[in-house]
């Protein structure tokens, strides 16, 4: 990781943009601004309105700015929707120096070989992650740079996106006046953040529940093996709860948001310390203020007739995903569940019912600086975003577009570095 380096996320999702300014310390995320802004021209994952989503990002990455006191001209976004696609893809080449050791460009070619894959012409590649290499035979290896070999196999994991969506983030994040370093799939951004490196090794399935779309990243052996998007979210439950009890969907909101805050298992512990009446099951809603004047709701119409069947049919279709992907056994560490959708109630209960299986709320870890307000599952895809961009080298940052020539194995481009640097400092 860079440390120091200041890396901005901005996780643009269906309910909200959410923009995060922190600075990379000892592989720790130290949060400088953060903000969140209600979104608008955005649909199941993809901008269905250009103008409305400019707008609404740059409030979010202004307000940001603002708290951090720091102006971006770099940033990662993350996409999302049912068109994101994954396959694994194999690749193999000749070791260059075969007397020699394996270098990173051996490495490149090597997953460059990989990614050559038949994908029609509306698709794009936006990973390609290398799962383990194999050098003369010799499986699992992690990290083949420096041993000796004469074939290097890769086996990676290719996730890819509609080329449309991804225009259209592009130009969106464009016209706020931003550069891109990168675009992160939202299941693999939040599982940065979320997952621990030994539920990675033995196996763990990522579920990420948004508002428009739940997106799923299956690990084995300490990397993604399975990516894929369901276009179904927390927003159905919203538009359940809306039409069960004959309100408007801010409303359902309201409800569905105090049902699920972690207050409210005193309030009902205080009830039942009360004389048992008829009126036990029934939950007060009085202080929400609802425009309809719905005060008093039964408790089990709303948890265990409209919240509970939607939760089952959303963990039915996370099953039928896994089912899918045949790695369904490989998996012993359950299911950890993260998103805004994450936190309705009764969602861990279910997720256990539906799959038989550990099922965990996954929070964002190794986070410091501003984390009152983030340290929620609804944050894991922009804390994973500056979780990923620490990884990424820094731009050569040369006016004009000009960049330097990486060759490899030549010690020069440490003093074109420098020299850089130094034309750099002279630069307004």
């Amino acid at each position: 990781m860079n440390e120091g380096k200041i890396v901005v996320g901005i996780d643009v999702g269906t309910s909200k943009i959410a923009t995060i300014i922190a600075r990379i310390d000892e592989s720790t995320v130290n949060v400088l601004g953060v903000s969140e802004v209600k979104s608008a021209g955005i649909k199941k994952g993809q901008i269905v309105d250009i103008e409305e989503a400019v707008s609404c990002i740059n409030t979010s990455l202004e307000a940001a700015e603002r708290m951090a006191g720091y102006s971006a001209s770099r940033v990662i976004a993350s996409i999302g929707g049912s068109h994101i696609e994954s396959l694994n893809s194999k690749g193999v080449v000749a070791v260059s120096s075969p007397e020699g050791e394996m270098t990173e460009n051996d490495l490149a070619r090597v997953i460059d070989a990989a990614k050559a894959v038949s994908l029609p012409s509306s698709r794009e590649i936006i990973h390609v992650l290398p799962r383990t290499y194999t050098v003369d035979g010799q499986e699992g290896i992690k990290d083949p740079i420096g041993m000796s070999g004469i074939r290097l196999e890769v086996d990676t994991h290719i996730i890819s996106a509609n080329s449309t969506a991804i225009r259209n983030l592009e130009k969106a994040l464009t016209d706020v006046g931003v550069d891109i370093d990168g675009i992160v799939y939202n299941g693999y951004a939040s599982s940065l953040s979320v997952l621990s490196d030994t539920e990675k090794e033995l196996g763990v399935i990522l579920v990420d529940i948004g508002a428009g779309t739940t997106d799923i990243s299956i690990y084995t052996e300490g990397s993604v093996a399975y990516s894929s998007v369901l276009a179904i979210g927390a927003r159905h439950i919203t538009n359940d709860l809306a039409i069960g009890l004959r309100i408007s969907i801010e409303s359902a909101e309201k409800i569905k948001l105090f049902l699920s805050s972690p207050q409210k298992p005193s309030k009902i512990t205080e009830e039942s310390e009360e004389p048992k009446q008829k009126t036990a099951d029934e939950i007060d809603l009085s202080s929400l203020h609802l425009p309809e004047e719905v005060s008093k709701v039964s408790r089990k119409t709303l948890i265990d007739g409209i919240i509970r069947p939607r939760l089952n049919e959303i963990f039915t279709f996370v099953g039928l995903e896994i089912k899918k992907s045949s790695f369904a056994g490989q998996t012993p560490s359950g299911l950890v569940i993260t998103g805004g959708g994450g936190r309705t109630i009764g969602a861990v209960d279910s997720a256990k019912r539906t799959l038989s299986m550990p099922v965990r709320l996954g929070l964002p870890a190794n986070i410091k600086g501003i984390i009152d307000e983030i340290g929620d599952p609804s944050f894991a895809t922009v804390v994973g975003l500056c979780t990923y961009g620490a990884t990424l080298e820094p731009s050569s940052g040369l006016p004009f577009g000009i960049s330097v020539p990486q060759i490899p194995n030549l010690k020069v481009n440490k003093i074109f570095s420098k020299v850089i640097d130094l034309i750099k400092s002279f630069i307004p």
